[in-house]
């Protein structure tokens, strides 16, 4: 039975099958919830045919919801309407895969999975009974999740639980505002504060420094224009109340160099505060998302470089960027246990 999975953001909706097509859009759903059933429709149809569908999700959080129980069964209900008759399976945070019905009665459980889903994924395909730490780091957060002995050994169940105990980081590499990194950016031999307005994100800072693609169709920027070099210098110049003219080349990468270096400390941070507290060191870190350079960056840093597996070199960069997707549909595959 042909699987594909759906991993539903609130920024992003993600599908992948188990051939390797995976395709990553924006849709802000707090912005357009009524919305989400025609934009699955349509990513559901640029999918290669599939019998039966894999959900994941992230997005229950929107605050266009009253509470996240609320937006669980909202996704879940525009889910079945896009569904069109094929089978549907949620995957849950304790493992199980659940009918839309079940996983509306269980929405604490159906809340903030696709962390849990690929960290399941990872124990099967790649710790092999081994130690290892799973570093996915996306456009708007960083899952850092402990595997030892070949099993998920997370604390964290809840996104508060998780940001508690630093399994979950609140910064990505595209959505999250310069202003949440840096309180202030190096400006001629000074360092200045910053606006705290949302005139730039992480996704300019990574587009100077070469690590993302320019995309003229990519408008999900601070300010709604394109994800385009001349558009994010501007907006990074704009982070001190300046424009881009007033800068040199030099000077926008040093500003795109401080936020990567920022964003990195931070993420470093929480792996070590992990690494602490877990009885086994990894031999092997996964690294895998939008952000997977990142996530080497932190792994070749915290065990070695020797460790690092990008995920992106085994099974290719789409299914890297939309890989809770992937693994939800993988997991359908091994026949997991199905509430009926």
């Amino acid at each position: 039975m042909s699987c594909l999975g759906l991993d539903i953001g609130g920024a992003n909706l993600k599908a992948a099958d188990l051939d390797g097509w995976a395709k990553s859009i924006p849709f802000a759903l707090w912005q357009n919830p009524n919305g989400l059933a025609n934009a699955l429709r349509g990513l559901i149809a640029a999918a290669p045919p599939a019998n039966q569908l894999a959900v994941t999700m992230t997005g229950e959080l929107c605050d266009c919801f009253q509470t996240k129980a609320e937006g669980v069964r909202h996704i879940l209900n525009a889910v079945d309407a896009a569904a069109a008759g094929r089978r549907v399976l949620v995957y849950l945070t304790d493992g199980r895969y659940a009918s839309i019905a079940e996983a509306c009665e269980l929405p604490h459980l159906a809340a903030a999975s696709n962390w849990r889903a690929l960290a399941e994924f990872v124990c099967r395909q790649f710790a092999n009974g081994q130690s290892a730490l799973l570093i996915d780091i996306g456009s708007t957060t960083t899952d850092i999740i402990p595997i030892v002995s070949g099993c998920v050994a997370a604390i964290g169940r809840t996104d508060t639980e998780r940001l508690m105990y630093s399994e979950l980081v609140y910064t990505g590499v595209g959505r999250t505002p310069v202003c949440a990194v840096a309180k202030s950016l190096p400006y001629r031999g000074e360092a200045c504060p910053v606006a705290a307005e949302v005139f730039s994100t992480t996704a300019d800072a990574y587009l100077v420094l070469g690590n993302l693609a320019e995309d003229a169709d990519d408008t999900s920027t601070a300010d709604g224009r394109p994800l385009v070099l001349a558009c994010a210098r501007q907006r990074l110049a704009r982070q001190i109340c300046s424009d881009s003219g007033d800068f040199s080349n030099r000077e926008i990468v040093r500003f795109a160099e401080y936020v990567h270096d920022l964003q990195r400390g931070e993420i470093e941070r929480a792996v070590t505060a992990i690494l602490q507290r877990i009885t086994s060191k990894p031999t092997i870190c996964i690294a895998s998302g939008r952000g997977e350079f990142l996530a080497s960056e932190v792994g070749t840093k915290v065990i070695s470089e020797s460790a690092v597996l990008r995920l992106s070199h085994r099974l290719g960069w789409g299914v890297s960027w939309c890989a809770p997707a992937f693994a939800v549909a993988d997991g359908c595959s091994h026949l997991l246990p199905v509430i009926s």
